[in-house]
């Protein structure tokens, strides 16, 4: 779950965007930079799992905009979108992709995985990359702060911020934002998911969530009726990156992070961003 841009919602979705984003802490760069073989990333040769098979892991329930309708294999949402989009320069056709439940906070344990790749608007830190293996990054988001539009002038800084009960989703960089950046004179409520987050900013628990931009969007704009976004912050003063998940080790990180290259440079991750996530609104930057 980064001030670098102003950017999301998308028209052509109206408003279909959505629900947490999870992470933690400050973006490294992902372990390793070398460039695969060509036949080493030929599809009969991936080293995947299950043979003629591309296993890809996220959370249940699967919110949007990442996602639509609960349901990862749809190909619609942003994530869904570009896995299908980076298993498709694999070499994997649409029915030879299998996805997986993989809780959000497990995916970044130590150990074996029973995935190829994780997606699931994970960020890439230190702490995680010292037991799991991230690709180069496929999005960079920014925290942002929702309130009740009725609280709203109270939200308008992070000055304001420090004497407001804030809440996050546990194990996410926006829970980290919240006690790092933020440091609010009250500990932040920690939830299990955004539903539970969102809730809570209903039932008057929270004066305010945090949760990335784009979930931002769609919690204001679609789910929740009379909020508002406050305003957006980095975290740690640096932008949130998202990346895809490996075991440690995996030697597949390599060929998907050529892939990531290509579809970065041919406009097919600004075309997906473009149709799920983005058209430009301004939300102001928390000072």
């Amino acid at each position: 779950m980064s001030l670098r841009r102003t950017a999301l919602l998308s028209v052509p979705l109206a408003l279909a965007l959505a629900a947490c984003a999870p992470a933690e802490d400050e973006a490294t760069e992902p372990a390793g930079d070398a460039t695969p073989a060509a036949d080493a990333c030929t599809t009969d040769g991936l080293p995947v799992k299950t043979a003629g098979t591309l296993t890809v892991a996220t959370d249940s329930p699967a919110y949007e905009p990442w996602f639509s309708e609960d349901d990862p294999s749809n190909g619609r949402g942003y994530e869904s979108a570009v896995a299908y989009a980076v298993a498709e320069k694999l070499g994997f056709a649409e029915d030879e992709v299998t996805w997986v439940k993989v809780p959000f906070n497990n995916s970044y344990a130590p150990g074996a995985k029973e995935f190829d790749f994780d997606i699931n608007q994970i960020s890439i830190t230190p702490e995680r990359a010292e037991v799991v293996d991230f690709s180069r990054p496929y999005y960079t988001a920014s925290q942002a702060v929702i309130t009740l539009a009725e609280n709203a002038d109270q939200a308008g800084s992070l000055a304001d911020l420090k004497s407001l009960k804030l809440g996050a989703q546990t194990g996410t960089t926006s829970l980290t934002a919240v006690r790092e950046q933020v440091k609010p004179t009250a500990e932040p409520l920690v939830f299990n998911d955004t539903n539970a987050a969102k809730q809570a900013l209903l039932n008057g628990q929270v004066d305010g969530i945090v949760a990335d931009l784009p979930t931002a969007f769609y919690i204001s704009a679609v789910e929740i009726e009379g909020s508002a976004i406050t305003g957006q912050f980095e975290t740690a003063g640096q932008a949130d990156e998202f990346g895809l998940l490996f075991e440690k080790g995996n030697p597949l990180r390599t060929c998907v992070d050529q892939v990531l290259a290509d579809l970065e440079a041919d406009g097919t991750l600004a075309d997906i961003e473009q149709e799920w996530l983005s058209d430009v609104v301004d939300v102001p930057v928390l000072k």
